[in-house]
């Protein structure tokens, strides 16, 4: 009778939990939709060619597009050819923002791609697998008076992929190429109000540099920019979250320690996790508003990549845990390949993005995609991190199919236990189904709420209400992973309520001190209980 009263009242309890983070996941995807604008906005820049004349092209002269102290213009190379101005003398220049317009630091991260506008000529056609080198520069200032202050310079080579739909005739003249994106800029900071870059072509025929890419007619840029009142949303929600989950973290470990045994590795690990989960949380954003730190994007990487290596992880012990005919559990050499391969995917990320980001630290029109050397490294970086995620979830739904085996396999010697033990059973293999549906609900709304960001437009109207897609996406996943190990703590904490002091719990075969706890592994106050008795007795059978 006592078993059937407690089961109850933990169903019952697991069902209140689920309704109230379900309101707030309900709530999380409103804030983004809602209230949130567009995480990004991406604005068109043309570049204005600007002469420089000056001997040797002195380093410190900036030249501007327009305003007080703008550059001699050239409307195009036509005129360039009649003034007898050559290739070298010509400067790019685009202004960041548009004119009356200011940068912000809520902006968060700058991203800059490139694309040419190459005219065919008979006489200058663009050759194959050609390469254009760009000698270029980036300086900031923070009003209309003061000088230019250089950030970075770096002469860099792009890789040209252009097809021409025409044949290639004299009728064709003038029509232009097809060339796919160049990655240009990126910087993961915006903490200035102006930024000024600088663009040039150098040409040295005997070193055949730029030679044979075709007549370049005009350089345009597109920056992509985070919208600042999308930032004020992530930040508010940073730091609404930190302290939910860093007290349900202390609450959880305080749990743990007040057992007189010590904690076992499903319990260490979803402390990790929510340690992993605080991590992420912790807006250390707020400090990129007054400083200007670069690395803020490569931080963001890395601890992202933290938290999901200790997700699934997680999935694969827990998965383990609840096997109960695997005879060495509770320990973590004991899923060394599963965990391996996390290990080694992350890894091989890791030192992607260093390649990446890391060098953009110091030189922000890096990309390790512009040479060959590069974009076969990536690749294998990437391809081997792919291999060790199939690897992992292979061994992942392998394990979970035991699991379910298992699960079926003693649900049918239910029958013949006492009603008190049968309801017991009943509610830890309820609990385990119940993780295992929200687990897959959780995965399945990430890829699908992923999916439709790409596909659709950016934003859904119905009548006067505008529901944006993808900042709903960002906030309500990252909400959604929140309270999925908000969940994991509250759920799996050790239960300290004795049912009954001074007569035992009859057929359930658990004392009156031993705890109930959602996992399989139940542990009493001095050693396993019943449950794991029961199953390393029929797993040695």
């Amino acid at each position: 009778m006592a078993g059937a009263i407690i089961e109850n009242m933990s169903t019952r309890k697991l069902c209140i939990v689920g309704g109230i983070l379900l309101v707030f996941q309900v709530i999380a995807f409103l804030v983004g939709g809602l209230i949130a604008p567009s995480p990004t906005t991406a604005v068109p820049y043309t570049s204005v060619k600007c002469i420089d004349v000056r001997k040797n092209h002195h380093k410190t002269k900036w030249l501007m597009p327009w305003g007080p102290n703008h550059c001699k213009k050239l409307k195009d190379f036509d005129e360039a050819v009649s003034r007898q101005i050559e290739a070298n003398d010509i400067v790019f220049a685009v202004h960041v923002p548009l004119p009356t317009k200011e940068m912000s630091p809520w902006f968060q991260f700058m991203l800059f791609i490139m694309q040419l506008d190459i005219a065919f000529k008979m006489d200058n056609d663009l050759k194959e697998n050609a390469e254009i080198t760009l000698d270029v520069s980036l300086a900031y200032r923070d009003d209309t008076f003061s000088d230019w202050e250089e950030i970075a310079h770096a002469i860099e080579n792009r890789k040209l992929k252009c097809t021409f739909s025409s044949p290639k005739t004299l009728e064709s003249e003038g029509r232009h190429y097809d060339c796919d994106f160049l990655p240009f800029m990126e910087i993961g900071s915006v903490a200035h109000k102006y930024y000024l870059i600088n663009i040039r072509l150098p040409v040295n025929e005997r070193k055949g540099i730029n030679v044979g890419i075709g007549e370049i007619k005009d350089i345009r840029l597109v920056g992509i920019h985070q919208n600042g009142g999308f930032t004020k949303v992530w930040f508010a929600m940073k730091t609404f979250l930190t302290p939910s989950i860093l007290i349900i973290m202390v609450w959880y470990w305080r749990r743990i320690t007040l057992m007189t045994r010590a904690p076992v590795l499903l319990e260490k690990v979803i402390f990790a996790l929510g340690i992993s989960m605080t991590f992420i949380n912790i807006p250390v954003e707020w400090f990129s508003i007054g400083f200007d730190w670069t690395w803020m994007l490569l931080f963001g990487d890395i601890r992202q990549g933290i938290f999901y290596a200790m997700l699934l992880s997680f999935w694969i012990i827990f998965c383990g845990e609840h096997m109960m005919d695997q005879n060495e559990r509770n320990h973590l050499s004991g899923y060394w390949k599963q965990v391996g391969p996390i290990a080694v995917g992350s890894f091989c990320l890791f030192i992607f993005d260093m390649c990446e980001r890391g060098v953009q630290l110091k030189n922000p029109f890096y990309s390790i995609w512009t040479t060959e050397v590069g974009t076969e490294l990536a690749m294998a970086f990437i391809i081997v991190a792919g291999i060790c995620l199939c690897l992992y979830f292979l061994f992942l739904c392998f394990m979970v199919f035991q699991v379910f085996r298992n699960i079926s396999g003693k649900q049918s010697s239910l029958p013949a236990m006492s009603k008190a033990r049968r309801l017991h059973y009943e509610g830890l293999i309820f609990r385990f189904k119940f993780l295992m549906l929200i687990t897959l609900a959780c995965a399945a709304m990430t890829v699908i709420f992923f999916i439709v960001s790409q596909v659709t437009e950016g934003h859904w109207k119905w009548g006067d209400i505008t529901i944006q897609v993808n900042s709903a996406f960002f906030t309500g996943i990252y909400g959604m992973w929140n309270l999925y190990v908000f969940a994991l703590m509250f759920l799996y904490a050790p239960s300290h309520k004795n049912y009954g002091e001074d007569h035992s719990n009859g057929d359930l075969g658990v004392s009156s001190g031993e705890e109930l706890q959602l996992t399989t592994t139940i542990t009493h106050v001095d050693g396993p209980t019943e449950v794991y008795k029961l199953a390393r007795k029929e797993a040695q059978e």
